[in-house]
């Protein structure tokens, strides 16, 4: 081979290296575009549930017992308060609930004050006072 020959492959060889380098750079583009990336994640999320889906299904085939004595013991724990409610109105006697702050005033009396008295610290000294 000459030295124009080595030259003339050299050139093609840049060449090719050089489209090469664009059609990288382009892939490289467009998997970067934001809605390319979002695209790809809802893709893998979608995948994951499914197969979690897939999973839960599973588990309640193989122990429908357990999978119900769990959803039932959370479905309790998430309505024990209006449970609770209800029972003690269904049952309850007359005593007050033990959350409940009440005062009966229907009766004053001269020993009752239900005035705020004076402030005592000033608005410097805050909570450590």
């Amino acid at each position: 081979m000459s030295g124009a020959d080595d030259l003339r492959l050299a050139k093609q060889e840049a060449e090719r290296a050089r489209r090469q380098l664009a059609a990288t750079a382009a892939e490289l583009q467009d998997r970067l575009k934001p809605g390319t990336i979002a695209g790809n994640a809802w893709t893998g999320v979608k995948d994951k549930s499914g197969e979690l889906a897939d999973g839960a299904v599973e588990a309640v085939r193989t122990r429908p017992v357990a999978v119900s004595a769990a959803l039932a013991a959370f479905t309790l724990f998430l309505a024990r308060r209006p449970i609770k409610a209800g029972l003690s109105s269904l049952f309850g006697s007359e005593a007050e609930d033990e959350d409940r702050v009440t005062a009966d005033l229907t009766d004053p009396d001269e020993t009752y004050d239900l005035t705020a008295g004076p402030a005592v610290g000033t608005m410097t000294q805050g909570a450590d006072a």
